[in-house]
């Protein structure tokens, strides 16, 4: 029972978000703006609409959508949400989730790459650099959380609430930071990519699944929620775990805070020149590489 739960939760986080996200610049803006599942709506339109191919297509680009929305369900049932325990647990599952999710990365990038497309190509390249970049990142994250924890399954990770000192939960609301940031460039929102933008040569995510329609294109924005829900619950699993362990403060913590920190800084900010992303992204690696080395000092206890 736990386990459904466990879904269950993982599904309402993953629609909920992107309704907050909405509700957050349309009240920022001062504008009545769109219905809170209004993203929902979309995707049922699309589900009910046929799918074109191009003739320079292959077989890749017609099966690279189930592959990605394949490999974000395979990671949401990976993402325990607090004391619950998820479908699918393994020591290792950490590294498992990780290149899971590059897996789906892959799939739409070789896609984009199978259109023939300069603007398509072009996007792909920006997604494999910032994917590149963004690796070390999650690495040190789960690393960090592995460390304090002594497991290596995200289901071991949060399996209790843990008793931290003053360092430790500072550590780990540092953690959550992290994985917070990493959402931005996982779900290509602003300041990395604007989905909202039609300017080919500006758009990173978005440029990839310019050649798809219908049923296809309506799994590419499923799989592009559930990854964001992944990030998000690990995140305030890493808050929980410090002071209220519970699936019923988990789950609003992790809609919320994923919801308005990305409606609030695309209310509040630009996109990113390219040329600045990668600093950026290199930024967010560092800032994991910091919280690794602060959480192995408090391991040997040395004060900092």
């Amino acid at each position: 029972m736990a386990i459904l739960l466990n879904t269950l939760l993982m599904i309402v986080v993953a629609l909920s978000i992107t309704g907050v996200i909405n509700r957050t610049r349309a009240v920022m803006a001062g504008r009545k703006g769109l219905p809170f599942f209004q993203h929902i709506y979309n995707v049922r339109l699309l589900l009910r609409k046929d799918s074109v191919y191009s003739h320079t297509t292959t077989i890749l680009f017609r099966v690279a959508p189930a592959v990605y929305l394949a490999a974000a369900i395979v990671a949401i049932l990976m993402i325990p949400v607090a004391d619950l325990y998820p479908v699918i647990s393994f020591e290792g599952d950490i590294i498992c989730l990780a290149y899971t999710l590059a897996l789906a990365r892959v799939a739409i990038i070789l896609a984009a790459m199978d259109t023939g497309s300069s603007f398509e190509g072009m996007g792909a390249a920006r997604e494999a650099l910032y994917g590149a970049l963004i690796e070390p990142a999650l690495l040190m994250g789960f690393a960090t959380l592995a460390m304090f924890c002594g497991y290596t399954s995200l289901a071991d990770i949060f399996e209790h609430e843990q008793t931290f000192d003053l360092h430790y939960t500072i550590v780990m609301f540092l953690v959550a930071y992290l994985f917070v940031t990493i959402t931005f460039v996982e779900s290509g929102r602003v300041p990395v990519d604007d989905p909202r933008t039609h300017l080919e040569l500006t758009m990173i995510h978005e440029v990839m699944c310019l050649d798809y329609c219908g049923m296809d294109l309506a799994m590419i924005q499923i799989a592009g929620w559930l990854k964001t829900a992944c990030f998000s619950m690990i995140a305030a699993n890493a808050i929980a775990a410090t002071c209220c362990f519970h699936w019923w403060f988990a789950v609003p913590l992790a809609i919320l805070l994923t919801g308005l920190s990305v409606g609030v800084v695309e209310s509040t900010q630009a996109r990113n020149k390219l040329s600045r992303n990668t600093t950026f992204v290199v930024t967010i690696s560092a800032l994991a590489a910091l919280i690794f080395f602060i959480g192995y000092l408090l391991q040997l206890n040395i004060n900092i």
